[in-house]
């Protein structure tokens, strides 16, 4: 009868136990305000405001650098014009009349000149629509974050 007696103390003793315990979360829980929390309070204005000028800079940057890299396309088809120029003039030179070795040399200046243009134009159609989409993507970053 003894044992009997011993276990149910035990078994008595678990439970206060165990009470006990889940007290002491359920207050740990309300102090930390887990249940209870004004969450807007919490909220820090200035990590918006951060993320904000983030987002200008990225806008101006893929600015400047669009500009920059299409100044480089610029010069880069002069360069092409000019070194086409440059050999239909040496063929022009080397040849006495108008022969089909000159003939040809300008129609291939022509057309290199014609095809640096059109590359040029492609290339910075294609930076102006990376441009705007690093805009639009940046703007929906800032719309995102409320400002």
């Amino acid at each position: 009868m003894k044992s009997n007696y011993v276990a149910k103390q035990l078994s008595i003793l678990k439970r206060w136990m165990a009470t006990a315990l889940f007290c002491m979360l359920a207050i740990a829980f309300v102090w930390q305000g887990a249940f209870f929390s004004n969450t807007s309070a919490m909220a820090d204005p200035a990590g918006t405001l951060i993320a904000y000028d983030d987002a200008d800079r990225a806008q101006d940057k893929a600015s400047r650098d669009a500009g920059r890299t299409k100044n480089f396309i610029d010069d880069t088809a002069d360069k092409v014009k000019n070194a086409a120029k440059s050999n239909a003039s040496k063929v022009d030179q080397a040849t006495d009349n108008g022969s089909f070795v000159e003939r040809k040399a300008k129609k291939d200046a022509a057309t290199i000149q014609r095809r640096a243009n059109e590359d040029s134009s492609r290339t910075k159609e294609a930076i102006d629509n990376t441009k705007n989409a690093v805009e639009r993507t940046v703007e929906n970053i800032k719309d995102a974050f409320g400002k």
